[in-house]
């Protein structure tokens, strides 16, 4: 296992290598120039024998959120935009994969999700939505941070059980 350092991708890790899924894992220390572009990292390789291969990236959020808030979903655009670019390197055997990994912050939230992996003494919800997915979704959050997020409803009726994927 890759020594990481965000605990939502150590859980994520574990959970792959608990589950046999074959995968390796990316050197975000390592930056990646492609067409003369700085890319940023995306988290992991995962070979699935259910559809794409995938390029993952984790989203790591606390569920429930301050003040109560359930799902919270938003990335960069960024980060869309970058394994958008991924998608394009690797070709049409690869799909980009929002992973967001739920740390549970009570026992009873396990029954919301499908995937629930323990890992290091806490609990965390496991869900997945297909790059493309996500983006045609999304609207802007903050403009001045960048940031896209796709509202509650739609997200849950979006996301499914990461081992779907699989």
């Amino acid at each position: 296992m890759a020594n990481r350092k965000v605990i939502y991708e150590a859980s994520f890790e574990d959970y792959l290598r608990s589950a046999g899924v074959p995968y390796v894992a990316v050197d975000e220390a390592k930056k990646a120039v492609f067409a003369g572009v700085h890319l940023k990292s995306f988290d992991f390789v995962v070979y699935s024998g259910a559809g794409p291969n995938l390029l993952v990236d984790v989203k790591g959020r606390r569920f429930p959120y301050r003040g109560g808030r359930r799902w919270e979903n938003w990335t960069t655009r960024d980060d869309l935009d970058c394994l958008a670019r991924w998608e394009e390197v690797f070709g049409s055997g690869f799909a980009g994969l929002l992973v967001f990994c739920y740390h549970l912050a009570e026992a009873q939230e396990a029954a919301t999700f499908e995937v629930v992996h323990h890992f290091r003494g806490e609990y965390y919800g496991l869900v997945g939505v297909y790059r493309g997915v996500y983006a045609d979704a999304c609207r802007t959050r903050s403009p001045s941070w960048g940031t896209v997020s796709v509202p509650t409803a739609e997200f849950r009726r979006l996301v499914r059980p990461v081992a779907s994927f699989f």
